[in-house]
C-alpha cells in the first residue's frame, strides 16, 4: 500500500516532469541551437509524447481538464503574445516599404494554399466541399510561434538575410487573424441558408468588422500604451522589474478587448504590438523579452501538444469519418509540397523582398502550421457545434450529419499535419546545416558540422542587421 503522503495526481506529476524539460533545454540552450540546429517545438513535442498517454502515461491532460474550451483558451492567448511580439519588434514603417511582398503572401499565396489543400482533403477524405474548406483554412496560416523558433535567436537564423526574416515574420503575424474569413466560408456555408446571407455576413461580419475594426482596434490600444508607458518612464516612476509584466498585460489585454467585442483576435494583438513599437521607442523593445516567452509559454505548450495528438483517431479506420493511417501521410506529404512552395516560386518575382530563386525556395518552404492552426479548429467546431466562438467541452452527438462528420474529421487530421509540420520545418535547420556543410570542400568546412557562419548560398546578404534595420527606419529597403 502507498504511502498516504503521496499525491501523485495528474497536475502534481505536470509540476514536476514539464519543468524537466524546459530546465534541461535553458542549460544547454546555445549547444542546441547554435551546434544541434534544433528548436524547441520538435523537441517539446517529442518530450510530450514520450511522457504523454501513448508512452510513459504520466501527462494526461484530458483527464485533468484540456479539453476543447480549453485548449482554445490557451492556444488563443499562446498565439496572440506571439502575433504581438511579431509586431512590436519589426522595424518603423515595414509596412509602408514592404507591402508589395506581404500583398503577395497574405493574398496570392495564402488563397492557393487554402485551396489546394481543400482539394487535397475533398479527394483523400472523400468529405464534402466545406467540410474540406473548413480543414485546409485551419491549415492556410503561417504559425508565429514556429516561425520564430526557427528564425530568431540563433547561429543558423543569423546566415538567413534579415529581410527574409523580418517577412517571414511579419507574415506569420498577419496571416492567423487573415485566416478567419477563410475559415468562415466553409462555416457559413454549412450554418446559412442561402447563398445571400452567406456573402452578407461573410462581408460585413467577418471582413469589415472583425478583421477592418480589429487592426484600427489594435493599433489604437498599442499607440495608447505606448504613450502611457513613455509618460512613466520618462519621469523614472516605472520599475525595470515592470517592463515583462507590462508587456505581457497589454498582449493579454488586447486579447481580452479583441475577444469580447468578438472582432479578429490575433490581428488586435499584432496591431497593438505595431502600435505600441511605433509610437516610439520604448524599452521594451530592447529586453528580448519574446526569448523569455518562447521557452515558458511556446515550449509548454508543445509538451501538452505531444501529449494531446489523438492517437487513436489516427487508426480508427471507417469507425471515425474514414481515418487511416495511409491517407493522412498522404495528405501530408501533399501539403507540405504543394500547399506553399509551387506558388511562392510562381510568384517571386513580384515579391521586392526576396531576390533570388534560393530565397524563394527558402520563403516557399518556410511556412509552418501549428498553434494557429489548432486555435482555428477549435474555432470551426465551436461555430458548427453552437453557432459562437465558444467550443463545447466535447463534441456533442446530436448534431446535423454534415456538421458531425465536420467536427469528427477536423482535430485529427489538422493534428497530424501540425505534428509533421513541427517535426519537418524544425528539424530542416539541422538539415539545411548538415547539407551545406558537407557540400563544401574539404578545406572550406568549419571544424564542427554545421559550424560555418557565413550566409546561406545563393542568397543575397547585406552588411549586417544593424545597418539593414536602419535602411528599413529609412524607408530605403
Amino acid at each position: 500500500m502507498a504511502w498516504s503522503q503521496l499525491e501523485p495526481s495528474g497536475p502534481h506529476l505536470t509540476y514536476l516532469t514539464v519543468p524537466i524539460f524546459l530546465l534541461t533545454y535553458a542549460l544547454f540552450s546555445l549547444f542546441i541551437r547554435n551546434r544541434l540546429h534544433l528548436s524547441e517545438p520538435p523537441l517539446a513535442t517529442l518530450f510530450g509524447i514520450l511522457f504523454g498517454p501513448k508512452c510513459a502515461g504520466v501527462l494526461r491532460p484530458e483527464q485533468w481538464g484540456f479539453t476543447d474550451d480549453v485548449i482554445q483558451e490557451i492556444t488563443r492567448l499562446i498565439v496572440g503574445i506571439q502575433c504581438f511580439a511579431v509586431g512590436l519588434e519589426l522595424p518603423n514603417d515595414y509596412f509602408k516599404n514592404t507591402w508589395r511582398s506581404l500583398t503577395m503572401l497574405l493574398g496570392p499565396v495564402m488563397a492557393f494554399g487554402w485551396i489546394v489543400c481543400a482539394a487535397f482533403v475533398y479527394w483523400i477524405f472523400e468529405t464534402d466541399i466545406p467540410t474540406a474548406l473548413i480543414i485546409s483554412a485551419c491549415l492556410t496560416p503561417t504559425d508565429p510561434v514556429l516561425a520564430a523558433s526557427v528564425l530568431s535567436n540563433s547561429q543558423f537564423s543569423e546566415r538567413v538575410p534579415l529581410r527574409l526574416r523580418l517577412l517571414l515574420s511579419a507574415e506569420s503575424g498577419c496571416n492567423d487573424g487573415v485566416s478567419f474569413p477563410f475559415l468562415y466560408v466553409g462555416i457559413s456555408i454549412l450554418t446559412s441558408a442561402t447563398v445571400g446571407g452567406i456573402f452578407k455576413k461573410w462581408l460585413l461580419i467577418h471582413i469589415l468588422y472583425q478583421c477592418g475594426v480589429g487592426i484600427i482596434l489594435g493599433l489604437f490600444l498599442g499607440h495608447a500604451a505606448n504613450r502611457l508607458f513613455r509618460f512613466s518612464n520618462n519621469r523614472k516612476i516605472v520599475c525595470r522589474a515592470s517592463y515583462l509584466v507590462f508587456y505581457l498585460l497589454l498582449a493579454i489585454f488586447s486579447i481580452g478587448a479583441a475577444s469580447t467585442l468578438g472582432v479578429d483576435d490575433f490581428l488586435v494583438a499584432f496591431g497593438a504590438g505595431v502600435g505600441f513599437g511605433h509610437a516610439g521607442n520604448s524599452p521594451i523593445r530592447e529586453k528580448n523579452l519574446p526569448v523569455v516567452i518562447d521557452l515558458l509559454l511556446n515550449s509548454t505548450f508543445f509538451v501538452f501538444f505531444g501529449a494531446l495528438i489523438p492517437w487513436h483517431a489516427f487508426t480508427a479506420g471507417s469507425d471515425l469519418v474514414g481515418i487511416t493511417p495511409g491517407k493522412l501521410v498522404g495528405l501530408i506529404v501533399l501539403v507540405l509540397v504543394f500547399r506553399r512552395l509551387p506558388i511562392v516560386l510562381a510568384l517571386y518575382r513580384w515579391m521586392p523582398a526576396i531576390k533570388t530563386f534560393n530565397e524563394a525556395l527558402f520563403t516557399g518552404h518556410f511556412g509552418p502550421m501549428g498553434v494557429g492552426a489548432l486555435f482555428l479548429v477549435m474555432e470551426a467546431r465551436a461555430q458548427l457545434e453552437t453557432d459562437a466562438s465558444i467550443p463545447l467541452p466535447h463534441p456533442p452527438h446530436n448534431l446535423p450529419e454534415t456538421k458531425k462528420r465536420a467536427v469528427l474529421l477536423v482535430w485529427p487530421v489538422v493534428c497530424a499535419v501540425v505534428l509533421a509540420s513541427v517535426m519537418v520545418h524544425g528539424l530542416s535547420t539541422l538539415a539545411i546545416s548538415v547539407v551545406g556543410h558537407l557540400a563544401r570542400d574539404e578545406g572550406e568546412r568549419a571544424p564542427l558540422i554545421g559550424a560555418e557562419t557565413d550566409g546561406l548560398g545563393g542568397m543575397v546578404h547585406e552588411d549586417s542587421d544593424e545597418e539593414v534595420d536602419e535602411r528599413y527606419e529609412n524607408g530605403s529597403v
